[in-house]
């Protein structure tokens, strides 16, 4: 203003001056625009660094992870081959841990290495157990009375069936082994099944090509598969391991696991109480709410699987068709708790 004041006193006129005032405004706010896009350029310059620098985090904790795992595998193989299978199982459920644990910040094909590391790992301990501790084979059987004086006798019930054999055209399920005979019902329409305690400790399960049955599994199984059933509901105890469900469809699955694979279903409803992070894979339409199943006796069978009843990530769902990390999967959602159901029988 001293400029302007020294043009007056000079005789220039006052109206000229004031034309110059709008001039010299802009020269002042233009630097102050020039601040704000340099500040911008700087803010997204530490956004990129920053950035940077969790990728570099995430790689190495990739890496620790690959090392750490291929090294607890190999030990747990060798605790099996050596017939250890206390200790094997204790290792193994370390390495289903420190799996659980890293999948926050590991891509999807290592999840899904981990993940099939681990159930080829639980199925070659089955196989080894089965193999040093041989059980004897379970078969319902109809037990004949002698009928009382003056009674008749009655009938024997029909047994249900129960799986002996993989079904006829189709191949091992992914995790499961060739071998002994497993424990489950296959091939039946609209029928209530059930299976209790003695008949799933720390047995492997398989339900296949039912349709519009009611299961009941009450105990504490070492794996389950549920493979090709339609319109079924499945009420599932703890099991110690894993869970598979593959080409299902318009089912509801009751289920507490420690891992949860579920490929090529649609049309289903979950209930789950799981340890690990959900996985699914070519599968629409599926939906997910907490394990809500219970029975006299379930909190002993949680004690022998060795899950941990307060630990659930049934809101965690990791699919392997949706690679986007912006934008929520299509193919899953969560149950409204207002439809979620809480009494089953």
């Amino acid at each position: 203003m001293e400029g302007a004041e020294g043009a007056v006193e000079l005789g220039v006129p006052a109206a000229f001056v004031a034309s110059l005032q709008p001039e010299a405004a802009a020269t002042v706010v233009l630097p102050e625009r020039l601040q704000r896009r340099e500040a911008q350029r700087q803010e997204g310059v530490e956004r990129q660094r920053q950035k940077k620098e969790a990728q570099v985090v995430k790689e190495e904790q990739s890496e620790f992870f690959v090392a750490a795992f291929a090294q607890e595998r190999k030990a747990v193989e060798e605790l099996i081959a050596a017939g250890q299978l206390e200790e094997a199982t204790a290792r193994l459920q370390g390495l289903q841990k420190l799996l659980t644990e890293s999948v926050r910040f590991l891509p999807p094909y290592e999840v899904r290495q981990g993940q099939e590391a681990v159930a080829r790992l639980q199925a070659d301990l089955t196989v080894r157990r089965q193999q040093l501790q041989p059980k004897k084979k379970f078969a319902f059987r109809a037990l004949k009375k002698e009928a009382a004086p003056g009674r008749e006798s009655r009938p024997a019930e029909p047994a249900w069936p129960v799986v002996a054999t993989q079904a006829p055209d189709h191949g091992a399920a992914e995790g499961e082994q060739s071998g002994p005979p497993l424990c489950g019902f296959s091939g039946v329409e609209d029928e209530e099944l059930e299976l209790g305690p003695p008949e799933l400790l720390q047995r492997d399960v398989v339900l296949s090509e039912l349709r519009g049955c009611r299961v009941r599994l009450r105990g504490n199984a070492n794996t389950l598969r549920v493979r090709d059933c339609r319109s079924c509901t499945v009420l599932c105890g703890p099991v110690s391991t894993s869970v598979l469900v593959d080409g299902c469809s318009d089912c509801v699955l009751v289920l507490a696991c420690q891992q949860l694979r579920t490929h090529r279903t649609r049309d289903s409803r979950f209930y789950v109480q799981v340890t690990s992070r959900a996985v699914i894979e070519d599968c629409t339409k599926v939906s997910f709410a907490p394990y809500t199943w219970s029975y006299p006796g379930i909190e002993g069978d949680f004690e022998s699987s060795g899950l941990d009843r307060n630990r659930n990530n049934w809101n965690l769902v990791d699919d392997f068709d949706w690679l986007a990390t912006d934008q929520p999967s299509p193919n899953w959602s969560l149950i409204p708790e207002q439809e979620r159901i809480s009494c089953w029988d």
